[in-house]
């Protein structure tokens, strides 16, 4: 089947398509930061597409009460590699911002840099197909455009495409419903209201203290529980602020090195080489201090040795114990598995939440979720009768959003099916088959594991840079080759088992997802180890990479 053949079948036509150097699909954290440096940088004719009404990416859609990030504010933001009133202008209210605050500080930075005219709004991405004759992406849209260019460059994010579970009856119930990441823009009132609240995720554990406070009632459908840092969340100071933005350049140095991205000073002890008392006082200084520096800052066995680890399980176990008063609802809350095999959320009065008498925890492990009911919910036990029912239950994260386009490459081959078994990447960033596209935080990237805005313009400015050496040296395709992508998959996954990850039943390997390949989808080696190999990858001159004039490719 030719390339014509194969878009015409698709929709994909190329009668009249615009043209740029570089399509960029979404306008989150990922998109905004490409198009500045794309055009910016190098000078490039850039166009970003966004599905949404507005830029944000993730901090546009997921509007639900409670939204906030678990990384610092101060350290959540672009870098000292943007114009310098960028990080010196903007000033953050808390030490965690709220949704409404990032979003609005996304839409400040897109009118700051005048990004806004190289966006596309209210403009979903259907299908990308590679020309390989002409060298060139085919990008198609919802609303019926074509655009064209010869890099593509994925900016969707890991968490984006929601997954709604297939309960029976859910079409038949008679109140509201709602998932969290597609939240009304208006918002809902709870007040007075009896609310189910399914699931008890990072995105669970910020909403259900929200509803909790104006709801008559919440019944939280629990199937699994997790390890909730306390933020600690507060208001900050204006010597404090004055103090990081003195400070931003070392700060973003130190970040950079960081394995998870942040200016953490990672422990070099081991748990179990501890004396017990002094291992307590370390955890007890960690859970003041709040925030996800008790990820890296404790010990440095946690996430390899099972019998270290269970230390950090025992000590939240305590914890639990302390602030919830039920001791059977604690001993729910109370996770059994190995500590950050899930993702670890931050909280902010969650585990207060379930000493309220209008808040009742439901066990859906040991009575499953049968029905939903025109009236509520029903499990192997009873029916709960509700007004609302709220799905707290996550997404298709890492793939879901990248197989949601129909990405095509040589030969008209589908990422979906290419990935079939699970990702195949070159350095999380390319894959093979599918030249000059370009994944930002993808499969097989520290991604999801780190400071999302590090990693991101890690990897925008590698692109950046991968791309201007391609100019200055003549050649206009760039493909990985099987074997340097094999290497990367074999690498990725030694390193993987190596940890406690596995272990557990995650996003992270894709376990909330029916039928979905069980691995670990981000790469688990740390951003600075990462960096360096992609560092190396182009210092040797992009070795693991067919690199072709276009003339060379066609012949």
């Amino acid at each position: 089947m030719t390339a014509a053949t194969q878009n015409a079948q698709s929709g994909v036509h190329p009668a009249s398509p615009e043209r740029y150097d570089v399509v960029v699909v979404g306008a989150g954290f990922a998109g905004l930061y490409a198009l500045y440096w794309f055009r910016e940088k190098l000078g490039l004719r850039v166009r970003v597409l966004e599905k949404g009404g507005d830029v944000g990416g993730t901090w546009y859609w997921n509007r639900y009460p409670g939204a906030r990030c678990d990384s610092e504010s101060v350290y959540y933001c672009f870098s000292d590699h943007m114009p310098p009133e960028i990080l010196q202008e903007w000033t953050w209210s808390e030490r965690y911002a709220r949704q409404p605050e990032i979003l609005a500080y996304l839409r400040w930075v897109a009118d700051k840099l005048d990004l806004r005219r190289d966006i596309d709004l209210n403009t979903a991405v259907t299908a990308a197909h590679y020309d390989e004759n002409a060298n060139v992406w085919r990008i198609a849209t919802a609303n019926g455009r074509i655009v064209e260019a010869p890099y593509f460059v994925t900016a969707v994010g890991c968490l984006h495409a929601a997954h709604l579970p297939q309960f029976e009856g859910l079409e038949r119930f008679q109140g509201r419903w709602y998932h969290t990441a597609d939240w009304p823009e208006e918002g809902v009132d709870f007040t007075g209201r009896r609310v189910g609240v399914i699931g008890t995720g990072a995105t669970a554990v910020q909403v259900i203290p929200e509803v909790a406070g104006v709801a008559e009632h919440v019944y939280v459908f629990q199937r699994t529980p997790n390890h909730c840092i306390p933020g600690r969340n507060r208001r900050l100071t204006p010597e404090e602020i004055a103090e990081i933005k003195r400070n931003y350049p070392k700060i973003w140095q130190k970040m950079r090195q960081n394995r998870g991205g942040f200016p953490f000073d990672p422990a070099t002890r081991s748990a179990l080489e501890t004396p017990p008392e002094e291992r307590r006082q370390v955890y007890e200084r960690a859970w003041e201090k709040g925030g996800l520096a008790f990820t890296q800052e404790c010990f440095n066995d946690l996430g390899l040795n099972e019998e270290a680890n269970r230390t950090a399980v025992e000590f939240f176990a305590e914890k639990i114990r302390e602030i919830v008063r039920d001791p059977n609802v604690a001993d729910l809350l109370t996770p059994k598995y190995p500590f950050g095999t899930k993702r670890p959320p931050l909280e902010h009065g969650y585990y207060e939440t379930f000493n309220r008498p209008n808040v009742t925890l439901v066990d859906v492990r040991t009575s499953p979720i049968v029905r939903i009911t025109p009236r509520g919910i029903e499990t192997a036990d009873r029916e709960y009768e509700l007004d609302d029912i709220v799905f707290a239950t996550g997404f298709d994260a890492m793939t879901g959003a990248l197989f949601a386009i129909d990405i095509r490459g040589r030969g008209g081959v589908s990422l979906k099916e290419y990935w079939a078994e699970g990702p195949r990447t070159y350095l999380g960033l390319t894959t093979h088959g599918f030249p000059n596209m370009f994944i930002i935080t993808g499969p097989q990237s520290p991604s999801v594991l780190t400071n999302m805005v590090v990693s991101i313009e890690q990897h925008v400015e590698w692109i950046g840079a991968c791309i201007e050496y391609m100019r200055e040296h003549g050649y206009d395709v760039i493909e990985a080759t099987a074997e340097a992508e094999q290497s990367w998959v074999d690498h990725h996954n030694q390193v993987a088992s190596m940890t406690l990850l596995l272990k557990t039943d995650s996003w992270w390997v894709g376990a909330n997802i029916p039928g979905k390949q069980r691995l670990v989808y981000p790469y688990v080696g740390g951003l600075d180890v990462y960096r360096a190999f992609c560092d190396n990858v182009a210092a040797t001159g992009y070795q693991g990479f067919r690199l072709q004039s276009r003339a060379a490719a066609h012949a």
